[in-house]
């Protein structure tokens, strides 16, 4: 059953919050499923709400109740899905869904920090996870509540070959400028500008060459944000004022905020490239294929599965999670119909790019990285 609150109640504001698949996306290691008629399954009930974006937004709201529904699917379970219009549904959908029984309650992003600790912290004996955050609202650098699982995802590191792919593909057509803009300026979206643009100062290092970056400056963590995650003329013109700078392939970071930038692209008539970020936006959004060349990934879906798998079982650890590209938990997706038109050797050198960063031989630094250990 998917719940679609509107209610217009008071509710509390949270705090403003591989593999490479070359040929085709590979997909991170699932948990063994346990099938319809595992033993206790019938008396589990999973629960999941969204960010503002909604469940359509094409990116990590749709990709966690990816994870959700093939998980209830297997389980022989119905969740509860409750989609948040706007920042004053977290804390009345949160207290819905503790009111209905709920299990395992998932929350997607930063933005509903501060309603799924207050909640966690009122049911001890509920098990809850989060995407995108520790739930540490005082910032002491613990989670707030021993029952609540992060589901956090080091994404600077997929970012990083995508910004080399990015920097590949400027220098090919000789305009050297690629750029960036994000929603809002969150760790889970600056860790993506952060890789991209170290990624592009390894193409520049590895091949003497000068590709720019607009939008974004990891130095002093500065740049273009629209301040929220819709797809609306601020977006619009966020985009333009990035694309304004004559780049040739722009990294949208905040779900539906791609569909202003492919808004801009067309509207100035260039042939400008986006990335796509979380899902692969190639796939998702085939009003989008022909301009998007690649995606920077996160397997959001898988964690969501194996968190409510392991819950389901009576095995839920709220030891975080943090996907990397060694345990698949990021990636970079396939290049699709731009494969054959990539610079020679690319593929070979991000593999080889992904086996470094994978043995630690580079270590991608991003102040916005979650805390491996």
């Amino acid at each position: 059953m998917t719940i679609s609150t509107t209610k217009k109640l008071a509710g509390i504001t949270a705090a403003a919050g591989l593999l490479i698949a070359l040929a085709g996306c590979g997909s991170a290691p699932e948990a063994n499923p346990t099938g319809s008629g595992d033993a206790g399954a019938a008396d589990f009930l999973p629960c999941l709400i969204s960010d503002a974006g909604g469940w359509n937004d094409k990116s990590f709201n749709e990709s966690a109740k990816d994870g959700m529904d093939k998980a209830a699917s297997e389980l022989g379970v119905t969740p509860l899905e409750f989609e948040s219009t706007n920042d004053n549904d977290y804390a009345p959908n949160m207290e819905q869904a503790v009111a209905e029984g709920c299990s395992l309650i998932i929350s997607v992003g930063f933005k509903l920090s501060a309603a799924t600790v207050e909640a966690a912290n009122a049911n001890p004996d509920l098990n809850f996870a989060i995407i995108d955050d520790y739930a540490d609202t005082d910032f002491d650098g613990k989670t707030d509540a021993p029952n609540i699982k992060p589901l956090v995802f080091n994404t600077a590191e997929a970012a990083y070959l995508g910004g080399y792919a990015a920097a590949a593909w400027s220098a090919q057509a000789g305009v050297n400028k690629v750029g960036t803009f994000g929603g809002m300026q969150i760790p889970s979206v600056a860790v993506f500008m952060d890789g991209y643009q170290l990624g592009v100062e390894k193409y520049n290092e590895d091949k003497g060459a000068d590709v720019q970056v607009f939008g974004w400056d990891v130095a002093t963590q500065e740049g273009s944000f629209t301040g929220g995650f819709d797809a609306n003329d601020t977006a619009k013109q966020t985009a333009q004022g990035v694309l304004d700078q004559g780049v040739d392939v722009l990294l949208p970071v905040g779900g539906p905020i791609y569909k202003s930038a492919a808004a801009a692209i067309a509207d100035s008539g260039k042939d400008t490239l986006i990335l796509g970020v979380d899902k692969d936006l190639a796939v998702a959004d085939p009003s989008v294929t022909d301009i998007t060349l690649v995606s920077i990934m996160k397997a959001i879906d898988v964690a969501v599965y194996d968190a409510t798998m392991a819950a389901s079982k009576g095995e839920f650890d709220p030891t975080p999670y943090v996907g990397t590209l060694k345990n698949e938990g990021v990636k970079l997706s396939s290049f699709h119909d731009f494969e054959s038109k990539l610079p020679a050797g690319l593929t070979d050198e991000l593999a080889a790019l992904q086996e470094q960063i994978i043995s630690g031989e580079i270590t991608v630094e991003s102040a916005n990285s979650p805390a491996t250990s």
